[in-house]
């Protein structure tokens, strides 16, 4: 492998680990806070793709513009979710797994009929670029997707840290029925766990939309990537989702420059297998899960 290709691929690793860990951080906070898997957080990355689709690609809306409602528009599904199907089924966690394949289902139905069922053609926002050495390149496009991760991840960080509410979701992963002791709302925390989780999807979608081409089945190699992320990184874990999905990236993206993406797909499972052998609770497993 050249010098140049070598650099081109850690690019291109870059921002392959941006827009997953964006993905994964957000099933990771749902999990945490809420204590079940949701299936149809892929189809929520769907829904912030087809937003900019619909209102940018098809409308002529503004691409930030799109985006930032393709972040609210996925956001407020989350809250749909978490309201009409996971609330109810708050104490049935294989229940709420079961109604989120549900939720999945409709979300790609209405895919469909209102899109149909081939790639969405959605024209990069900018044609700008940045060549490195002789033949290195990042577009603006892909280095929105990186700097978008790096505020927004950043931004939850020091949520999570210092703000009350930031608090109260952290309680809430910890233990549930001692937050409600302290006088924290389960409902409330909840509400906002599902939205920002739904939000980083939808955002992720939003902004590679131009990248990959949309359609309604989008979403299942993603929900696929993300959980391999989450078990590498560690079920519950934040700083864990963020590093695996930097590792899973790096790892997948390699091996594919040099072979191919079906080897690169087994690698990555391997690389899971690995990681629960030697330490079954993932790389960042720990006690406290937000």
């Amino acid at each position: 492998m050249t010098l140049d290709l070598f650099l081109q691929t850690v690019v291109n690793a870059t921002y392959a680990a941006s827009y997953m860990a964006l993905i994964a951080v957000g099933l990771v906070l749902i999990f945490g806070v809420m204590g079940v898997i949701n299936f149809a957080h892929g189809e929520l990355y769907m829904a912030g793709a087809y937003a900019v689709v619909a209102l940018y690609a098809q409308s002529g809306f503004p691409f930030f513009l799109s985006v930032v409602v393709g972040l609210v528009f996925v956001g407020m599904l989350g809250l749909l979710m978490e309201y009409g199907l996971l609330r109810p089924l708050r104490d049935n966690p294989l229940g709420g797994l079961i109604a989120s394949i549900g939720f999945l289902l409709i979300l790609q139905t209405l895919a469909v009929l209102q899109f149909g069922v081939q790639m969405e053609h959605v024209p990069p926002s900018t044609q700008g670029k940045i060549v490195f050495g002789d033949g290195v390149v990042i577009t603006y496009q892909r280095l929105y997707v990186v700097v978008a991760t790096v505020v927004l991840l950043s931004a939850l960080w020091l949520f999570l840290r210092n703000s009350k509410f930031g608090w109260a979701l952290r309680a809430c992963a910890q233990d549930r029925e001692a937050a409600a002791l302290q006088g924290m709302s389960i409902n409330n925390t909840a509400r906002l766990a599902m939205f920002i989780g739904a939000a980083l999807a939808g955002v992720a979608g939003a902004l590679t939309a131009p990248l990959v081409a949309p359609t309604p089945y989008m979403g299942h190699p993603v929900i696929i990537t993300a959980f391999i992320i989450i078990i590498v990184g560690g079920i519950g874990s934040l700083e864990g989702a963020v590093l695996a999905a930097i590792l899973y990236a790096f790892v997948n993206t390699f091996v594919t420059t040099i072979y191919d993406g079906t080897l690169a797909n087994i690698v990555g499972l391997l690389l899971m297998l690995v990681v629960l052998i030697l330490k079954p609770t993932g790389l960042f497993g720990a006690k406290e899960r937000a």
